[in-house]
């Protein structure tokens, strides 16, 4: 063998070889899509618009706050959406050249300004942008989470939309949808609040003292209240402080774990800072009942009986399952903002299963067919094409298990597109090399025109199509995502093997024979 055919030989062997490698075994290395595994696919919507109004409220109770500490006394607060503003109301006399100093130091994001009786911040400009940006990275980052705990192999989730507010969740092979929806939509969002007033069994009732309205500082929370067998009797209403002792945020960790009656409790530890804040505040307020509150609604109000610093309970006639998932959320962390479904799909694992089943069949009969076909029509030249055929979806497959792709059930569509575009190279080429044979030329001078002419055109119509498939990739989601990627790759393997492999494999048929008269094609 020449060393010019030796070298190509080894090329291609190569290449066989590492996609063999990478390729085998099959049913560990190739990652099924949603569409044929079964599974769950969500589009889901972050509500950025209560980002914005949890920002504004907290950064309305800490300006309370850091002026209680200089020792001035701010009156009620009100959040405007609308205006992006909140306004705190100013007692008469008090000092504004040193209400000045605590916003100057600590609130750079605003604008403030002051009225008769009142002190307005406004976002500065941009700021709410951010907030907006930042409410749906955190989103996108505690669903991860959340997924990654709850042991989801190979999900996808990514943000898309327009407005950038959208999240894609694809999870493949869940067997428990409904349960994997409640623990992503959840905002879980903890807070230790001190109670006030109540339990009572309305809120008339709740605030009857209070002409029906609740303190400025105070607001009305509500949760079910249930027998010794953990049946719900009806709901039981709170006055709690606005402000929170403690939130979901200062948690360290979070688990199930059971009370002394065997009942399931998520029992919680608390990083350092707040276990401070925890241990004095739970010091000082013994005999006082404290609400726990989840999502807005009261979990269980103890009555303080100890000073509590780093750790402590949960309580709420969970079963094992719920308290398992509470605690997975819990140190996930909580959404920024609620969420809303846009698109909810499930698909059920018979039905994945016969996806793969009806586009291997179809991938196969397709193959067959062709190969078939180039044999009855190019004769032995058709055998050269077939060889190429297959070592081209060998590289497919394996460029594919290397990159850890996921094949979809379009993918498989891409599949069946590049045997056709390999096939359309292939012939090509050979109709050339026939068109050179048809004006007397030698078989050798023949083969090496038919390569070279149509080289230019296989790698135009094989550019475009790869310049198509990219921006698939790019601005295209799930499925369409994986049309694409198997598209491109299959674009490359076709160029190799059309243009690489099949003339090796001529280049060997011809070579030590110079005076080769006819060729079967």
């Amino acid at each position: 063998m020449e060393k010019k055919n030796l070298w190509r030989v080894i090329v291609i062997v190569a290449v066989v070889a590492v996609a063999v490698w990478s390729l085998w075994p099959p049913e560990e290395k190739i990652h099924w899509g949603l569409d044929l595994e079964g599974g769950v696919h969500l589009v889901l919507q972050v509500q950025t618009d209560d980002a914005i109004k949890a920002e504004l409220d907290d950064a309305a109770q800490r300006l309370v706050s850091l002026a209680g500490e200089e020792g001035l006394t701010l009156g009620a607060t009100e959040s405007d959406m609308d205006g992006r503003r909140f306004t705190v109301e100013v007692p008469p006399g008090t000092d504004r050249g040193q209400l000045e100093e605590i916003a100057g130091s600590s609130f750079l994001d605003y604008d403030f300004s002051f009225g008769a009786s009142t002190w307005t911040f406004q976002f500065k400009p941009n700021v709410e942008r951010v907030i907006r940006d930042q409410a749906v990275r955190k989103g996108l980052e505690t669903i991860n989470n959340r997924v990654d705990q709850f042991g989801v192999a190979e999900p996808l989730i990514q943000r898309q939309g327009i407005e950038g507010d959208r999240i894609l969740i694809q999870l493949p092979g869940v067997d428990d949808p409904e349960r994997v929806k409640k623990i992503i939509k959840s905002t879980a969002f903890l807070e230790f609040k001190e109670v006030m007033q109540g339990p009572a069994p309305d809120r008339p009732s709740l605030l009857a003292g209070t002409a029906g309205l609740p303190p400025a500082d105070g607001e009305v929370v509500s949760g079910n209240r249930t027998g010794f067998a953990g049946e719900v009797l009806g709901r039981s209403y709170y006055l709690v402080k606005k402000s929170s002792i403690i939130t979901g945020r200062e948690l360290r960790s979070a688990r199930r774990s059971q009370d002394e009656y065997g009942m399931p409790i998520v029992q919680f530890d608390l990083v350092p800072s707040a276990a401070d804040k925890f241990g004095e505040y739970t010091g000082s307020h013994i005999g006082v009942p404290m609400a726990i509150v989840l999502d807005g609604n009261v979990m269980s109000a103890p009555t303080i009986r100890a000073r509590i610093t780093d750790s402590g309970i949960i309580e709420g006639n969970f079963s094992i399952e719920e308290a398992e998932d509470l605690a997975l959320i819990l140190r996930a962390g909580a959404l920024p903002a609620s969420i809303v479904y846009l698109e909810e799909r499930t698909v059920g694992p018979s039905l994945g299963h016969d996806s793969v089943v009806r586009g291997v069949r179809a991938a196969v009969s397709g193959l067959v067919v062709v190969m078939i076909f180039m044999v009855i029509y190019y004769r032995r030249a058709g055998l050269n094409a077939d060889l190429a055929l297959v070592i081209n979806l060998l590289i497919l497959m394996g460029a594919m298990a290397y990159f850890g792709a996921t094949l979809t059930l379009p993918g498989i569509a891409g599949v069946i597109l590049t045997i056709g575009m390999a096939v359309d190279a292939n012939v090509l080429i050979f109709e050339r090399i026939r068109e050179e044979l048809r004006v007397g030329k030698t078989v050798r001078s023949a083969v090496d025109t038919g390569f070279s002419r149509a080289f230019g055109t296989i790698l135009d119509a094989n550019l475009t199509t790869l310049i198509a498939a990219l921006f698939l990739f790019q601005f295209g989601t799930g499925p369409v995502k994986g049309f694409a990627v198997t598209l491109s790759i299959g674009i490359f393997a076709s160029v190799f093997t059309a243009v690489f492999v099949s003339r090796t494999i001529f280049m060997i048929m011809l070579a030590g024979r110079d005076r080769v008269q006819t060729l079967s094609i």
